[in-house]
C-alpha cells in the first residue's frame, strides 16, 4: 500500500510542476532572465513550496516515524559550510543554464523531451562522479 500512496505522491508533485510552469525550460529561463523580459510568475511557486516546506518541516520535528510508519530521517547538519555553498553554486549555474532543475527534468523527460532526458543522463552522471571523487583518499598538505 505503502508503494501506492508514495507514486500518487510522486504523480501529485509531478502534475503540480506541469501545472506551474516548472517543466518548461524557457518559463524558467524567462524567470531567471532579471536583465530582459522577466517572468515573476515562478516566484510564486517557490514561496508556495517554501511556505509547504516550511510546515511540513515544522511538523516533521515533531514527530519519530513518517505518517506511513517508517522512521524519520531528518537531516543531522545543518551548518552552512563550503561544500553546502560550492554545490548550491553549481546546481543554480546548472539550473540557469539549461533551465531544468532534478524534479521538472524527470517530468519533462517522461513527457519525451530530448533536452531534459540529456540533462536528468548528466545529471546522473554529475552524481556518479561526485561519489566517486567523495570516496577518493585526499591529499595531506600540512606539511
Amino acid at each position: 500500500m505503502s508503494r501506492a500512496i508514495e507514486f500518487c505522491v510522486g504523480l501529485l508533485f509531478g502534475l503540480g510542476l506541469i501545472v506551474s510552469g516548472m517543466s518548461d525550460p524557457g518559463k524558467v529561463i524567462g524567470f531567471l532572465d532579471l536583465a530582459g523580459a522577466w517572468d515573476p510568475s515562478l516566484a510564486l511557486v517557490m514561496a508556495g513550496a517554501i511556505a509547504v516546506g516550511v510546515v511540513g518541516f515544522t511538523l516533521a520535528k515533531r514527530r519519530t516515524t513518517a505518517v506511513l510508519g517508517a522512521p524519520m530521517m531528518l537531516p543531522a547538519n545543518v551548518a552552512v559550510d563550503r561544500p553546502l555553498i560550492e554545490g548550491s553554486l553549481v546546481f543554480g549555474i546548472g539550473w540557469g543554464l539549461a533551465g531544468f532543475c532534478p524534479g521538472p527534468a524527470i517530468v519533462a523527460a517522461g513527457a519525451g523531451h530530448w533536452q531534459a532526458l540529456l540533462f536528468v543522463v548528466a545529471m546522473l552522471a554529475g552524481m556518479a562522479i561526485h561519489d566517486w571523487a567523495v570516496r577518493q583518499p585526499q591529499p595531506d598538505y600540512s606539511g
